[in-house]
């Protein structure tokens, strides 16, 4: 089956994580997804330790259902081969810094007079205005910003945290394809296209405020501040190692209460027989709450905790979540055979289609694979398309 996106064509100008990754999203819902790059490539075609056979696995991920080609856009002649791509595009995705697409001569205004159907979607780390605008951003400086690494800070000794991973490329990523997605509904009404612009920061303070940032939405008032909230206690030590419980509603505790075997305690001591007694004595609570933990083994506890209706979870190690029985239950890893890599495995596009489908339909393609396919295709006559090679305005794949 065709994907949702079947029929969009997407120009990616994008290199590293967010922008790359936004992409690939369009290309799992089906889009005819063409990156473009420089004759040196993307840097992240270097891959360092996680690569076999020249194909790095993070390149092969983020750059999945996907064709290539090269175009040297830094001369009049490349300028023009991409104008008359975009004659014909839906949607060009760039995560350049904010002044260089107009430098180029693709600014807003001028893709608008190639193409007014076109949804031109800009990625960057804190937008054009404002005092950081000029600066180079990555993901450790947006979630400095955002308030993500204080988030994570230890409370006894406050020093900030970054997350191990770089939460705020993808959380931007994935804000774009949306964003994208509802510019393209909106061109059906319209007929028109236009400017979507998402920045790291726009989309990490979007992902903060609900529950982190709460004590701040109120304005005007001196309202009471809320203590912070520790996700920690989510994490117990059992016997014999971890476990993750989260209980949120009154039968989830009593549930915990029974799994642990204090329920007789916890109803018969008045300093924890409600939720805000046991707020009040928070302390000696959650010694209480460790030291019951401590008193069965993993796998104990988990048929406790089953029984007992108790939101929970083993704590995976990296290897252990490919092996998890739910994620192999669900399909949700994806393995198939890339030409240079040799077997992989992947994560399937998260959403589930009933009418349309999506999925790899594509490996990450080698430095120009599809040069002369896509220049073909967007009515370039083969001696053109010689005649850009040979200037070096293209690079016609050599594999």
């Amino acid at each position: 089956m065709p994907g949702p996106l079947d029929g969009v064509k997407v120009i990616d100008l994008t290199t590293i994580y967010s922008g790359p990754i936004c992409a690939s999203i369009l290309g799992d819902h089906g889009a005819d997804v063409i990156k473009v790059e420089a004759p040196i490539g993307d840097t992240m075609r270097a891959g360092g330790r996680n690569a076999r056979n020249g194909v790095p696995g993070p390149f092969a991920m983020m750059n999945r259902n996907k064709r290539a080609m090269v175009l040297d856009l830094s001369g009049d002649d490349g300028k023009a081969v991409m104008r008359r791509m975009l004659t014909q595009a839906d949607v060009v995705v760039e995560n350049y810094r904010p002044d260089v697409m107009g430098r180029l001569g693709f600014g807003w205004d001028q893709l608008q007079a190639i193409n007014d159907r076109l949804i031109y979607a800009s990625i960057n780390g804190v937008g054009a205005e404002g005092p950081y605008a000029k600066r180079r951003v990555y993901d450790a400086v947006i979630q400095a910003i955002s308030g993500i690494a204080a988030l994570q800070a230890d409370p006894s000794v406050e020093k900030p945290q970054m997350i191990n991973t770089l939460l705020c490329d993808k959380l931007t990523a994935i804000t774009a394809a949306q964003n994208i997605c509802s510019a393209l509904y909106a061109r059906e009404r319209t007929g028109r296209g236009q400017r979507v612009q998402v920045s790291m920061l726009d989309s990490s303070l979007f992902f903060m405020w609900p529950d982190s940032m709460a004590n701040f939405t109120f304005v005007g008032d001196e309202m009471p501040q809320g203590t912070y909230g520790n996700h920690a206690y989510f994490v117990r030590e059992t016997k014999d190692g971890y476990i993750a419980t989260m209980p949120v509603k009154r039968g989830e505790w009593q549930g915990l209460f029974d799994a642990l075997e204090l329920s007789n305690l916890l109803i018969d001591d008045p300093r924890f027989s409600t939720p805000m007694a046991r707020q009040a004595n928070s302390q000696l609570f959650q010694k209480m709450l460790n030291d019951s933990y401590k008193k069965f083994t993993t796998k104990e506890l988990v048929k406790r905790l089953e029984i007992n209706q108790v939101p929970f979870a083993e704590i995976n190690s990296r290897p252990q979540v490919i092996e998890d029985p739910q994620i192999k239950a669900m399909g949700a890893l994806l393995e198939f055979d890339h030409p240079l890599g040799g077997r992989m495995r992947q994560p399937r596009p998260p959403g589930r289609f009933s009418d349309t489908e999506t999925d790899i339909f594509r490996c990450s393609p080698e430095l120009g694979e599809h040069t002369v396919e896509v220049l073909e295709e967007f009515g370039f006559s083969p001696d053109e398309v010689h005649s850009l090679a040979e200037r070096g305005i293209t690079q016609p794949f050599q594999g």
